[in-house]
């Protein structure tokens, strides 16, 4: 069993709390962005945009993520706090959201430039696992989205929430929708399994979801909602979603509807 007692805050410098979970995002961003424009981007056009995507993608993240967790996890909430929705310091940030804001982003951007939006979608699935891998790690750090109770030898307490054995439901999400994701879709990337823009998205979408799904089982669902319904939890409502979005969406690229 290990003990989990990490403090959020990385660092201070002049006064000011550098935490973990920032870190992770510009870790994610920084990381990803180099290794597309390192390993993945071979057309030179596509290279020269990239750097102006990042922006966009930038703001498509933190509005996105943030409006998404506002809309699907504390809607009542922030209704009566309606300041405090600027304040993404303070935690609270949907990966769905934060999805749905990039997909937007991209097709403004490819909009302008008139470039095919899947094209850059495609890349961005492919290193989005990265920034995924630190957010969970940063999750862990933090105390926060932790697992069920129980007493398997790899359980962990979280000080800063009880006492109680618990399943490290973020180092479970880590690996699966982080390392393992990263694998499957970079192999199936460069082995040119599938050619067409958008199918590396829609498997993106599809893989994403069955791990997010899965893992949900061992992790406690947020307690201002609960289980909305079969005594499933809202992550595994929007993926479900996802999941029918991804594969719609891999059957509409490779003709088979």
């Amino acid at each position: 069993m290990f003990i989990n007692n990490f403090d959020p805050v990385a660092f201070t410098f002049l006064s000011l709390q550098i935490k973990w979970y920032s870190i992770s995002y510009i870790l994610g961003i920084v990381l990803g962005w180099t290794y597309c424009k390192k390993k993945l981007i071979e057309d030179k056009k596509i290279l020269n945009l990239f750097d102006d995507l990042i922006v966009y993608i930038i703001f498509g993240i933190i509005i996105g993520g943030r409006l998404g967790y506002v809309l699907l996890y504390n809607l009542k909430y922030y209704l009566e706090n309606v300041s405090e929705i600027l304040m993404i310091w303070n935690g609270g940030m949907s990966f769905h959201g934060g999805l749905i804001g990039v997909i937007i982003a991209v097709f403004l951007f490819s909009k302008k430039h008139k470039i095919n939006s899947y094209i850059f979608l495609d890349l961005i699935s492919l290193v989005a696992p990265i920034g995924i891998f630190f957010g969970r790690v940063a999750n862990f750090i933090n105390s926060e989205l932790y697992g069920k109770e129980t007493d398997v030898l790899w359980s962990v307490k979280f000080l800063a929430v009880d006492n109680i054995p618990r399943h490290p439901s973020q180092v479970y999400e880590a690996i699966l929708e982080g390392i393992i994701l990263f694998i499957l879709l970079n192999y199936i990337f460069k082995k040119k399994i599938f050619i067409k823009p958008g199918t590396i998205s829609a498997i993106f979408l599809i893989l994403y979801s069955l791990f997010r799904f899965f893992a949900e089982f061992f992790r406690v669902p947020d307690i201002q909602i609960g289980y909305i319904i079969f005594n499933f939890s809202m992550g595994q409502v929007v993926s479900a979603i996802f999941f029918a979005l991804g594969i719609y969406l891999f059957l509409k690229k490779n003709n088979a509807t």
